[in-house]
């Protein structure tokens, strides 16, 4: 009996560390396949599989709510103002008005008259006068030469006129110092409406001086020019 005792005893030491060895054993792969399980989401990864296609457009999702107003910006500069024209293309107008011979002896009034039909009114006329033009006389004198525009004298700056002045003339109006030179009177004219327009020039007297004996387009041709020139 004590001999079976004995055995028995030398048998389970024997057997004892085997079993927990291969408890220990047995729990390390457990905790391991936990591991891996947890890991892998309790499956094993195989090889990729081939992409899949594009799914359809979602739907239109909800609206966003109103953002916050932006603040005012910085002032900007004044711009320019720019006012577009429906005009017509601008046509040349003008007319020439010509005499063969005046042979004008008048020392005050008027010489000649042309009428001119302006297109527009803000436009400018430019008018000429080309003729001979002839002044004696005893003592000093002066005579002037100048258009008028219906019967007044331009405004728009300033009138349009030349002066022939002698400082020391001949003894007598008959005397046969009696030279007659081709002369012009020129210039620019804005201000007048449009419409009939009656430009005629005139000859009279230059201020603070007295008038002498005058002639005006002496055995030659005299003409008056007006042209509408746009501003």
């Amino acid at each position: 009996m004590a001999t079976l005792m004995a055995r028995l005893l030398f048998f389970t030491w024997l057997i004892l560390p085997f079993c927990g060895t291969e408890k220990a054993r047995q729990r390390a792969l457990r905790q391991r396949d936990a591991e891996y399980i947890e890991r892998y989401n309790g499956c094993m990864q195989g090889p990729a599989g081939t992409p899949g296609r594009d799914g359809n457009p979602g739907a239109n999702g909800i609206p966003g709510t109103p953002g916050f107003p932006g603040r005012d910006g910085l002032k900007g500069e004044k711009g320019e103002c720019v006012r577009e024209s429906f005009e017509e293309p601008w046509k040349p107008n003008f007319k020439q008005c010509a005499w063969k011979s005046l042979n004008y002896g008048i020392d005050l009034g008027k010489i000649a008259e042309c009428t001119f039909t302006k297109m527009r009114t803000d436009s400018a006329l430019r008018v000429v006068f080309s003729g001979s033009l002839r002044l004696k006389c005893k003592n000093a004198c002066c005579q002037r030469w100048y258009f008028t525009f219906n019967g007044a004298e331009c405004t728009g700056p300033l009138p349009i006129e030349a002066i022939i002045y002698l400082d020391q003339g001949s003894p007598e109006f008959n005397s046969t110092i009696n030279i007659h030179r081709t002369s012009s009177v020129e210039g620019l004219c804005e201000g007048i409406h449009a419409g009939l327009v009656d430009v005629a020039v005139w000859v009279g007297i230059c201020p603070d001086y007295p008038h002498g004996d005058a002639s005006t387009g002496w055995n030659s041709v005299s003409r008056v020019i007006i042209e509408e020139l746009p501003k």
